[in-house]
């Protein structure tokens, strides 16, 4: 099965210069639109500070139970709301990301894990204002009820062979789709994080 890694759900050639930031934060200078070969970039002729526009840096989990996959039916007022969803969320600045997952799970769906390994990372192109790189693990339930927390308002394990709601997100199907499919193990993680 082939593997998949970027997901686009707009024309990335269709780049807009318009920017919310206007001045330099370190002169206070009024920043320079620089065009590159994709897009543009904040630049000050000034002082030479450069604006550096990063996707989002993001964990989801595929917790596996029996043969059953966790998702989540995203709350109505998050992005893609109403729709399913594997687990997950960003990472914070002063987190590696096996603790992210753990605290996103734990946030999400009141479930211990013990991760087990890590499956794909994926480039998600949502929109010019937001891209995400996203590291996938793959999971056991080690305790807990899942009760729905955080973004999530529903909260459902699904068999393998059933066929999965309306999800969120196409990176989510393609990932779940290709698990069942190949059950594929994944790259081992570091065992001091992957039970916290």
């Amino acid at each position: 099965m082939k593997t998949r890694q970027v997901f686009e759900r707009y024309d990335r050639t269709i780049v807009s210069p318009i920017t919310p930031l206007k001045y330099c934060p370190q002169c206070g200078k009024k920043f320079d639109l620089v065009p590159l070969e994709k897009g543009y970039r904040l630049e000050c002729k000034s002082c030479r500070f450069i604006l550096y526009k990063n996707p989002y840096p993001g964990v989801v989990v595929l917790i596996n139970d029996h043969e059953k996959i966790l998702l989540g039916k995203r709350a109505k007022n998050v992005f893609e709301g109403g729709k399913w969803s594997l687990p997950g969320g960003f990472i914070e600045f002063e987190e590696d990301f096996l603790s992210a997952a753990h605290r996103e799970i734990m946030e999400e769906t009141g479930l211990s894990i013990k991760i087990t390994s890590i499956l794909n990372v994926v480039s998600n192109f949502f929109s010019p204002e937001l891209h995400t790189i996203v590291i996938v693990l793959l999971a056991e339930k080690q305790t807990g009820k899942p009760i729905p927390g955080d973004d999530m308002e529903e909260l459902s394990w699904f068999s393998i062979s059933d066929p999965l709601p309306d999800m969120a997100f196409e990176a989510d199907k393609e990932i779940i789709n290709r698990y069942c499919k190949t059950k594929i193990k994944g790259i081992p993680v570091d065992p001091d994080y992957a039970f916290l």
